[in-house]
């Protein structure tokens, strides 16, 4: 199972901290080339992108976020492995992320995607359902609910082929992979969780699309608007979060392992 790290060329510090990283855990990393938000022009960008989305207007570091993540995909399709890791160059890895990373032993088979990371605050709870042994003190539940971050995840051949089918996106990459209230591809894709987590995203480190993201997100009239449709989307999925924890769904803390 090949593991991909997304990395801007202008920023060899990061993937210089990830190899190091990587190196002690016995994993070996593929570079995937970013999309550089400040160096692509506005027309390459925007021509994968709806106007408008469920979460309003997508920075432009959120779409060459995306794209970054796409073109990974591609690297992946173009390669014979069943599965792949995809990796943003600002994500911490476990000590025990090797086990986990080696193979892809542990898959169910009609698994296509698994969220690797913990992201939020400690504690983060998630809807999840149809919970399974992984491995040795692992175990994969079906997401239901709610847990953005694309830091860290496993996708299956056939989960980045329906991926790289879609010619256009209204979302940023990890609301499109990991939300259930407003994604389209969410139930398609049908994600599941690892537990506990493997891997978290460097919090200590700025991110290269932050300024990109300033002006979207100054408070005032449209920053309240897009806070109201987001909390509408979250009640209009409430009854669906009922009726699967009366199946059996439970609210799980994620943590990431030590």
């Amino acid at each position: 199972m090949r593991l991909y790290v997304i990395n801007l060329a202008r920023r060899p510090d990061r993937l210089a901290a990830t190899l190091r990283q990587a190196a002690p855990l016995g994993l070996s990393l593929e570079r995937a080339e970013a999309v550089d938000a400040a160096r692509e022009p506005p027309g390459i960008l925007d021509r994968w992108f709806e106007a408008g989305g469920p979460l309003g207007e997508i920075p432009r570091g959120d779409k060459a976020c995306l794209l970054s993540h796409r073109g990974a995909w591609e690297m992946f399709a173009a390669s014979g492995d069943a599965h792949a890791v995809f990796l943003e160059d600002d994500v911490r890895l476990c000590a025990c992320a090797r086990g986990l990373l080696a193979n892809d032993g542990w898959i169910p088979p009609d698994v296509g995607c698994v969220k690797l990371e913990h992201y939020g605050p400690p504690g983060q709870r998630v809807l999840l359902t149809d919970m399974c042994g992984a491995a040795q003190d692992f175990q994969i539940g079906r997401m239901l609910s709610r847990h953005t971050g694309a830091a860290a995840y496993i996708l299956s051949r056939g989960a980045a082929q329906m991926l790289l089918a879609q010619t256009s996106f209204d979302l940023p990459v990890d609301h499109l992979l990991f939300n259930p209230n407003n994604s389209r591809l969410f139930a398609r894709l049908s994600p599941w969780q690892l537990v506990p987590a493997i891997a978290r995203q460097e919090t200590g480190a700025k991110s290269d699309i932050e300024a990109t993201r300033k002006g979207l997100r100054a408070f005032g009239l449209s920053y309240v608007k897009r806070e109201l449709i987001r909390f509408g989307y979250d009640l209009k999925l409430v009854p669906r979060q009922v009726a699967a924890l009366l199946r059996g769904a439970k609210f799980v803390a994620i943590q990431t392992a030590d």
